[in-house]
């Protein structure tokens, strides 16, 4: 039997969020990919884990469409291995992770995985200098038949499918331009995939290795992969454990950092930290309420996590060249709590550039 604080501590040591320094090499999320969503992105998550990211270039750091269609950052180094890692499981892979631009397929007869390398073969094509977003997907809608199409009423246009398009710009061998809005799609230089992602950068063993202990589902529904592939896949050194009386799995390398991670230290997670992206939400936050305030469906907040426990949420308030760091706790703080808070803020506003008018606790 292992408790809930158990497996947050684990996690907050796999994750690197008790280190004060660090480097790219040694930065374990970018194993997995740091996801690259809102002003506190994969930047932030960096700099949380002690990365000094002042100077972080796209020499040393690549951008990509990977996990769920959202933009991951990544080791540029590691980028030809993320490729083989990212690779749906199976066609009824892709066809899940493509969504609804799944079915227009198979009624004409075209798998996805064949419509996924043809619209990474016109895309090549179409991305021989850095071009924008829109003008791809403008010229891909000339070029490629009815089945890969769809209406798009707000633009009064035909588009691409969403996901196929961003999917398919890695296969394509194609990145996102850093800090670029809209994106900037770019040839990568000396891009080959590579024939196998290996261990470390097996997606389930990086799932467990960072998020475990898990289930085939919880996993499953981080990738967007049907479970069927991803028991398929399962790795073979794991242990089982229970978890709030679910039988979860943990490689066995872990089994000793699971039973004695303490967790310690205080930090403002952006949005769409890992930490915040495992699928076991109520081993997260058992609390519903707090759960949806987390959680929201839109306009979501950061959280404060303090000694391995997510304690209550923040968000940014900005004024010109000033900001303020809203907080709402769920408990009562103590005032070295509250300090070390304002620390984080502190460090926030430095990695925005930005003066902090203070720190605001409700309640």
């Amino acid at each position: 039997m292992v408790d809930r604080r158990q497996v947050l501590n684990f996690r907050v040591h796999a994750q690197q969020l008790d280190r004060s320094a660090g480097t790219l090499a040694d930065t374990a999320v970018l194993d997995i990919g740091v996801q690259n969503t809102g002003p506190d992105g994969a930047r932030w998550a960096l700099a949380v884990r002690g990365v000094d990211v002042t100077a972080l270039s796209d020499t040393e750091v690549v951008l990509l469409w990977t996990v769920r269609g959202a933009p991951h950052l990544y080791r540029r180094a590691d980028v030809g291995t993320v490729a083989a890692a990212v690779e749906p499981f199976s066609d009824a892979d892709a066809g899940k992770r493509i969504y609804d631009a799944s079915r227009p397929l198979k009624a004409a007869g075209i798998g996805n995985l064949a419509a996924l390398d043809e619209v990474a073969a016109r895309m090549r094509a179409v991305v021989t200098r850095p071009t924008v977003k829109g003008d791809v997907s403008g010229r891909l809608a000339t070029m490629l038949p009815a089945p890969y199409l769809r209406s798009c009423r707000p633009c009064d246009a035909t588009h691409l499918y969403e996901m196929p398009f961003r999917l398919a710009a890695v296969r394509a061998g194609l990145e996102l331009q850093l800090d670029t809005s809209p994106p900037i799609l770019r040839r990568i230089a000396g891009f080959t995939k590579a024939q196998a992602p290996g261990d470390r950068f097996d997606l389930i063993r990086a799932y467990l290795r960072l998020l475990g202990p898990a289930t085939p589902k919880q996993v499953a529904d981080y990738l967007d992969a049907p479970v069927k592939d991803v028991k398929a896949l399962w790795p073979r050194d794991v242990v089982e454990v229970t978890v709030d009386g679910e039988v979860r799995s943990l490689l066995a390398a872990d089994e000793q950092a699971l039973e004695s991670a303490d967790g310690r230290g205080t930090r403002l997670l952006g949005p769409y930290d890992l930490f915040l992206q495992a699928k076991d939400r109520a081993t997260l936050v058992p609390d519903a309420a707090q759960a949806k305030e987390l959680w929201p469906v839109l306009g979501r907040p950061g959280a404060v996590l303090v000694d391995g426990e997510l304690v209550g949420t923040w968000r940014p308030r900005k004024s010109g060249r000033t900001f303020t760091v809203a907080v709402h706790p769920w408990q009562r703080l103590s005032g070295a709590t509250r300090d070390a808070i304002t620390a984080q803020a502190e460090h926030l506003a430095a990695h925005r550039a930005v003066s902090l008018a203070g720190v605001e606790f409700a309640g």
